[in-house]
């Protein structure tokens, strides 16, 4: 296989285990091209993309940015709170009016699920879902996949738990259709009241204690608690959460085995996990936006290979 089926990635579900292979040795190409003098290839010197974000993003925004300027890519920067859909302007009347400007690819990040596969529905050029409300977040569970993988040798029957705000995250859905693409055990991790009740069907274990969660994995994944995506408090406070389901120094010392500690960020430190543990030589939360440029690198050439046919 040498290019991606489909003109759009929208979701881990679209993807097979295949095009999966294929992102994380095209990944490896661009990372080592990332370690040179002059880390600039000319790749996609002959495309335009626009970076549509309705969300606020940092990193993720930061990381696409940064690959399609490796890339030599011609950048178009769109942000909703400065545009005329503060004036009522529709969803697709402001993708075309993009088009119009001979953009050849979108990477989109939207609040409401399924924004992106609506848009990809409507025009020719190619889409990147970058976050769609709580349904899914391709590329950031691609990146994490890569870093197990680039750590650990493999990740097929490897136990990763993924820890926190489960109901609220794109992250965590696209993690466990990525990670079992590949083989992996999953347990979720969190307060009953952050984990929907419907998710058991996706063939996961559920654990609502944290040294439990921890004593069982290889790899734990590390959640935000999304505060600005809850309706009702979840929990008493956040005081609370992190002495239940905080990770700590002590509580790591208690389990007293190795275990790679994740996290996609933002990181809330000292609720979710605490300064020690981010900082340790366990973590791999600075590997993981490494790996992001290489991986959005990565797919970003390969969809626009299907351009070229």
């Amino acid at each position: 296989m040498e290019k991606l089926l489909k003109k759009d990635l929208l979701g881990i579900k679209d993807l097979s285990v295949e095009e999966i292979d294929l992102i994380f040795e095209t990944a490896d190409r661009f990372k080592e091209v990332l370690q040179r003098p002059i880390k600039k290839v000319p790749s996609l010197r002959h495309m335009t993309i626009a970076n549509v974000f309705f969300e606020n993003s940092t990193r993720t925004k930061l990381s696409f940015e940064l690959a399609q300027k490796r890339l030599s890519a011609d950048i178009i920067n769109f942000s909703s709170s400065a545009s005329s859909v503060k004036k009522g302007e529709s969803l697709l009347d402001t993708i075309n009016n993009i088009l119009v400007m001979k953009v050849d690819m979108i990477v989109m990040r939207h609040p409401n699920p399924g924004a992106p596969h609506f848009v990809a529905k409507n025009i020719n050029a190619s889409v990147i879902n970058a976050g769609d409300g709580t349904h899914e977040h391709p590329t950031q569970a691609l990146l994490d996949s890569y870093t197990i993988k680039e750590k650990l040798g493999k990740i097929k029957n490897k136990k990763i738990a993924i820890i926190g705000d489960i109901s609220h995250s794109r992250v965590a859905i696209s993690n466990i259709y990525a990670l079992q693409k590949l083989g992996a055990q999953i347990m979720l991790c969190g307060p009953s009241t952050l984990i929907p009740k419907h998710i058991s069907s996706l063939n996961v274990l559920i654990e609502n204690n944290i040294e439990n969660a921890l004593k069982w994995c290889d790899v734990a994944n590390v959640l935000r608690i999304q505060l600005e995506r809850q309706g009702n408090n979840n929990f008493p406070s956040l005081r609370e959460y992190s002495q239940y389901f905080g990770i700590n120094k002590k509580l790591l010392d208690k389990i007293d085995r190795d275990i790679i500690i994740m996290h996609p960020g933002p990181i809330n430190r000292g609720v979710e996990i605490s300064s020690d543990i981010a900082d340790s030589n366990n973590s791999l939360i600075l590997d993981q936006v490494e790996n992001g440029v290489a991986i959005r690198m990565a797919i970003m050439y390969l969809l626009s290979l299907n351009k070229l046919t």
